[in-house]
């Protein structure tokens, strides 16, 4: 089965917000537990769109099975540079390169946007976003003690960030 990679449009929202939702449902990976509101979800991505911020999804057959993006840490100037990445995969989809392919162009997308430092925060439960983040030249930062707390269980957080080259 073979994917394609693209910038996301208003029509992948809703794919968009099924697929978070189906992440985030798995209670593992992400800071959410379910996915917004879909008037939020619409809010969200128009907003990325109309900004031009780094926001690509992966789809098969037309249906969203992965996303990540880029978006502004903080619209300060000492901060502008900066975005934090985020992104989820399909469980069924985990392991086939969706991963790797959308992180490759939203990236790209970041660097052409014009940020040049790149951070993100992974669960330490899920040592397999490390080593894909490592392969793209992404180094630790920190740890976040006991910084996720679920269920009465706490869970560190890894803290990573790129320095994006610029190609120009």
């Amino acid at each position: 089965m073979a994917f394609e990679v693209l910038p996301i449009a208003e029509s992948h929202i809703e794919g968009f917000r099924t697929t978070l939702d189906g992440v985030a449902r798995e209670r593992r990976y992400l800071y959410f537990l379910e996915a917004p509101a879909l008037e939020d979800a619409m809010k969200f991505v128009r907003n990325g769109i109309a900004k031009r911020y780094p926001h690509f999804v992966a789809l098969e057959d037309g249906e969203v099975i992965g996303w990540c993006d880029v978006l502004p840490v903080d619209l300060r100037p000492l901060r502008a540079h900066t975005g934090m990445l985020g992104i989820g995969v399909l469980a069924q989809w985990r392991g086939r390169g969706v991963g790797s392919a959308l992180l490759r162009e939203t990236l790209k997308g970041a660097r052409d946007f014009g940020f040049t430092r790149v951070e993100l925060v992974y669960r330490a439960g899920n040592p397999r976003a490390g080593r894909l983040y490592e392969r793209f030249g992404f180094v630790h930062e920190g740890v976040q003690r006991n910084a996720v707390r679920l269920d009465g269980t706490y869970e560190d957080v890894i803290c990573m960030a790129l320095l994006v080259e610029d190609t120009t």
